[in-house]
């Protein structure tokens, strides 16, 4: 058996499940609205078809004050249950089995509703929450307990109860957040009261047969978090009270150390759960950024935890599981932790989609399916967009051409593979490459298409995916030898000097600075490297499991610079853009904005900022000014009277947004 240890069933009892896969709670947007439940019943059976062997659905409020922000989804009252059988007998129907995650969002409800243990306003939403009182702490327990009990009828195999991340019952646990000296706070009994009575009355309520998850937080990250003692004391005490199955919680959403991005290496956190196996009976599940079978099977050899989360990666690849039993790990279309199509549409209150799967929770509405005809069809340009197209071709049947100049497919991506934190690029280009093998796809690359060639083959439809061409600054200086583009440091590997100003401070310009101040490749599996970076304790001997951090010196002494106002990297993603501004910031990083530049000597670069003149003294200047779209093909092809589909950088340039250009080469390909 391929990964055996992976497919070994779990018995849990009363029902066995048939691996060790649980596809973790993750909001998509969809459960927000009764008329879009269809959608998100299409969007779990895709996913049982695949072979995971429990899912947990995104969190579902008990009550309106538990809500996420306003007229979120919520189980609170009979008839919303019609909704929820919609996604529990599409489930079935496919073999697989699913729960219901109880979140209650506390003091991070986005509306003015919110409640939680003490009236303390959270750092990452606008609102004041109310002190619960004891009789509001009851009622909030018997509305889990409710919402567990609809679950049931709904059809559920189970519940999650969200323990974890900075919720509520993370804020009754917490000191920090819960300043009461009532039955429910003051000291670490009492504070963790509350989830023990959610899960002893929670069992009471459903019976012996049915799943309570329970979502530990086994790693705060927050100043005056838990001792490890005490996530010990709470994890036996959710045992006894009835929990099946204890799952990792890691950090809350204010903490300052990242947790899921794709900087976070390999199953960072799975030595977390490792901790605490042997402390209760229970099986634990090992969660964060495990997005291959061969990281899931090493945790389960290791004895590091019983089963594996994963949400992203089966939001990546819906079949994930199918193909690792069958051993055919290279198809697996895998996670990159970028969480641009996720978790950022999602605070965006947008549907949650992926970026390398653009079908993801889109399942009704972008089908790929066998072509009414079959036509002859040529891609020019074998980036994001090119691949995507191409490939999506290949399967609905068409006999598909892929041409591109360079020795490799990939475009900007073999650019992006090279940046610290960013090598899960490597396995999107290995995912194409197999793909586009196994569609039939002629790829062919060192060719440069031209018209004349193209108009001669006959094809019956020419898509353009040329990418972009870098933009260029022009001041005096700005042709010496010293002023490199990001493409001459990223692929011609020029040699950078110790002193260095890189002029553009968007994505491209981050990257290249974090590429800069690396000493050495970072690597996707050195977690010690990466918590001692982050200020993370492994010993877990400090509350919280914070340490200070300590950042590698940095490997050259760089300027970040911006033309507009305002804060270089504001406009980056919200939930890894703050990731990449500390990451700088601890290889002292001057990052500064509202910068007039003047020319570049052997004095260095002379800027000015609001009217004060300085010399900074670089012995390099790299530009990341932004790029324009390569039509240059395009143009030539609609002169001489051939229609075209542009599409990717081609098309628009602003900025470089891979997951614009698979969606578009994804949709493009699914209508032709």
């Amino acid at each position: 058996m391929n990964f055996p240890k992976l497919f070994t069933p779990l018995d849990l009892g009363h029902v066995t499940l048939p691996n060790r896969i649980l596809m973790g709670s993750m909001h998509t947007g969809l459960e927000d609205k009764a008329g879009d439940y269809d959608k998100l019943a299409a969007y779990f059976a895709e996913r049982a078809r695949g072979g995971v062997g429990l899912m947990v659905t995104g969190g579902i409020a008990p009550s309106i004050q538990g809500w996420l922000k306003p007229f979120g989804g919520r189980l609170t009252m009979p008839w919303h249950k019609p909704r929820h059988r919609k996604l529990t007998r599409a489930v079935h129907a496919e073999g697989g089995r699913i729960c219901l995650q109880i979140l209650h969002a506390g003091r991070y409800g986005y509306h003015p509703l919110s409640v939680a243990p003490s009236s303390i306003k959270s750092p990452i939403t606008p609102f004041t929450p109310r002190a619960l009182s004891s009789q509001g702490v009851e009622r909030t327990i018997g509305d889990f307990v409710r919402c567990a009990r609809l679950a049931r009828d709904a059809g559920y195999d189970g519940v999650e109860v969200m323990g974890s991340e900075g919720y509520l019952i993370n804020q009754f646990i917490a000191a920090r957040t819960n300043q009461r000296n009532d039955a429910w706070g003051g000291d670490a009994t009492r504070r963790m009261r509350l989830p023990v009575e959610i899960v002893r009355r929670t069992r009471e309520a459903v019976g012996r047969d049915f799943i309570i998850i329970y979502r530990l937080s086994m790693l705060d990250l927050i100043e005056g978090g838990q001792d490890w003692s005490e996530i010990v004391t709470l994890a036996r005490a959710v045992e006894a009270a009835g929990a099946s199955i204890i799952n990792t919680g890691i950090g809350w959403h204010e903490a300052r150390v990242p947790t899921i991005v794709t900087s976070v290496p390999r199953a960072g956190f799975a030595w977390v759960t490792k901790k605490l196996k042997g402390e209760v009976a229970i099986p634990l599940i090992a969660t964060n950024r495990i997005n291959m079978p061969e990281v899931a099977e090493r945790i389960l050899a290791d004895a590091e935890a019983d089963m594996v989360s994963m949400a992203r990666p089966l939001l990546a690849d819906p079949q994930w599981p199918n193909k690792a039993r069958a051993g055919r790990s290279e198809l697996i279309n895998t996670c990159i932790a970028c969480n641009q199509a996720c978790l950022d549409h999602v605070f965006q209150n947008r549907r949650a989609s992926c970026l390398v799967n653009p079908r993801a929770c889109h399942e009704t509405e972008l089908k790929i399916e066998p072509a009414g005809v079959r036509k002859r069809i040529v891609v020019i340009g074998a980036g994001p967009a090119g691949m995507a197209c191409a490939s999506t071709l290949g399967q609905r049947g068409h006999t598909v051409t892929l041409i591109d100049r360079a020795a490799e497919i990939g475009g900007q991506f073999n650019y992006a593979k090279q940046i610290p934190g960013k090598e899960e690029f490597h396995e999107t280009l290995r995912y194409f490459r197999h793909r586009l093998s196994e569609q039939g796809v002629d790829v062919q690359l060192g060719r440069t298409a031209d018209t004349a060639s193209l108009r001669a083959e006959g094809y019956d439809e020419v898509v353009i995916a040329t990418g972009i061409t870098p933009r260029t600054v022009s001041f005096p200086g700005s042709d010496d030898p010293r002023v490199l583009s990001y493409i001459d440091v990223l692929a011609r590997h020029c040699r950078v000097g110790a002193n260095v100003a890189i002029i553009g401070a968007g994505g491209i310009g981050f990257d290249v600075a974090e590429y800069l101040v690396e000493h050495e490749p970072s690597s996707t599996t050195d977690i010690a490297r990466w918590t001692r970076e982050w200020g993370v304790d492994m010993q877990l001997a400090q509350r919280g499991g914070l340490q200070p951090a300590q950042p590698e010196p940095p490997a050259r002494k760089i300027w970040l610079l911006q033309r507009s106002e305002g804060r270089p990297g504001a406009r980056l993603n919200k939930t890894t853009g703050w990731v990449h501004r500390a990451t700088l910031k601890g290889k002292h990083v001057q990052m500064l904005g509202h910068v007039v530049y003047h020319r570049f000597d052997d004095q260095g670069l002379h800027i000015s900022i609001d009217g004060a003149s300085q010399v900074l003294p670089v012995d390099h200047v790299v530009v990341c000014a932004g790029q324009e779209p390569d039509r240059q093909l395009a143009d030539e092809l609609v002169a001489a009277g051939v229609k075209v589909h542009v599409i990717g950088g081609a098309d628009l340039a602003t900025e470089l947004d891979a997951k614009r250009a698979i969606a578009q080469g994804t949709r493009l390909a699914s209508e032709l």
